[in-house]
């Protein structure tokens, strides 16, 4: 809720129901007047504790943000459901970026909290079929029921086999990586087509080793996804019109007050734990 704005401020005004976005621009960059404000030299991420991008998040009952950032919730939205507009944008940001077509292939590695979110957007998208990759079968299970109509567990299953059973050889027309290791990455990359797309979104190992010939050969396409750049409207739109379910994902919702208490469960990585959002005011 917006307590107070700022002189010239004129698109938002007190009382208003917003969210924002999490990394904060410089309207006026390079990289940003070109559109690629994720990219922006200037750019700090609220709450993130990396010293390149560091500012100081919002565990606070008061947070200032400049206006360009803040976007209007629609109409019955609750404030958490619009907190989880920020996981949904990395994954519409993944998608915008990726050459696709509604008769498209797509496979998703990892489905963590940014797959079932791909998932989801990529069935809204739409493509004819997605695939969901991962090594736990509760997670498999879940994106089953949000709209990958093929899930494969790869311990178990040789991957690339059963895609390119399922695109009479070629194999996939696009990938997503959102793990960031090296057995995912080079999974991704064996799982998509000759001059297909591998979009790497994770980036839980800084290095890892490519099998270079083989993306040379086939003209396989390898692109980074970094954060998301202004997608905010169409993720609050895909929430509100439930084509993005996010409530499922919030595990719990606390006072403030609490938060210590809810980062040392997560930081333990207690079990059914995903997202919680915590309320300034309760």
């Amino acid at each position: 809720m917006v307590e107070r704005v700022g002189d010239g401020v004129s698109s938002v005004r007190s009382g208003d129901r917003v969210t924002f976005d999490s990394m904060i621009y410089n309207p006026d960059s390079f990289f940003s007047r070109r559109g690629l404000t994720n990219l922006c030299d200037d750019r700090r991420v609220l709450g993130v504790s990396c010293q390149d991008y560091r500012r100081d998040g919002a565990f606070a009952e008061l947070v200032s943000v400049p206006s360009h950032i803040v976007y209007r919730m629609p109409a019955g939205m609750t404030f958490e459901q619009a907190a989880m507009a920020e996981p949904v944008s990395v994954a519409v940001h993944a998608r915008r970026l990726t050459p696709l077509t509604p008769e498209d292939t797509v496979a998703v590695f990892g489905a963590g909290l940014i797959g079932l979110m791909l998932v989801q957007v990529l069935k809204a998208a739409p493509v004819r079929r997605i695939v969901a990759v991962d090594l736990e079968a509760d997670r498999l299970a879940v994106a089953g029921k949000l709209g990958a109509g093929h899930v494969f567990n790869s311990r178990r299953t040789d991957v690339t086999r059963e895609v390119q059973a399922l695109t009479d050889g070629r194999g996939a027309d696009a990938t997503f990586e959102v793990v960031g290791i090296e057995p995912t990455v080079r999974g991704a990359i064996a799982a998509v087509r000759k001059g297909g797309c591998v979009t790497l979104v994770g980036y839980l190992a800084p290095d890892v080793s490519l099998p270079l010939q083989s993306v040379v050969t086939r003209e396989v396409r390898l692109q980074g996804s970094c954060a998301s750049a202004g997608e905010y409207p169409e993720c609050l739109d895909l929430i509100a019109s439930g084509r993005v379910q996010v409530n499922r994902f919030i595990s719990a919702t606390a006072p403030l007050s609490e938060g210590a208490h809810w980062f040392d469960r997560l930081r333990r990585k207690e079990p059914g734990l995903m997202k919680v959002v915590l309320r300034p005011n309760g």
